[in-house]
């Protein structure tokens, strides 16, 4: 399976259960929600789409659509935040 990793050039910090992620290479800023702070947290470390799935519905004991997570992937790896893990 397709495993996802956070990049090494970016920085983050949490503000009133909001994610700010910036990309100090390409100078971005990338907001994300709760849950998608919950996600980026997972992906210090190598992450498939079902390890973040299980792992969300631990912690906030729901189960979310796993194409929502495909396309928050998808959207980090386009923003360059994210990238296949080797």
């Amino acid at each position: 399976m397709v495993q996802f990793v956070q990049k090494k050039n970016v920085a983050q910090i949490e503000v009133e259960n909001e994610w700010i992620i910036l990309d100090t290479e390409q100078y971005t800023v990338t907001r994300l929600n709760d849950l998608g702070g919950f996600c980026w947290q997972k992906l210090r470390e190598a992450q498939t789409v079902d390890s973040l799935y299980k792992a969300i519905d631990l912690e906030y004991g729901v189960e979310c659509e796993k194409d929502a997570i495909d396309h928050f992937l998808a959207d980090l790896t386009k923003y360059g935040l994210i990238s296949h893990a080797v």
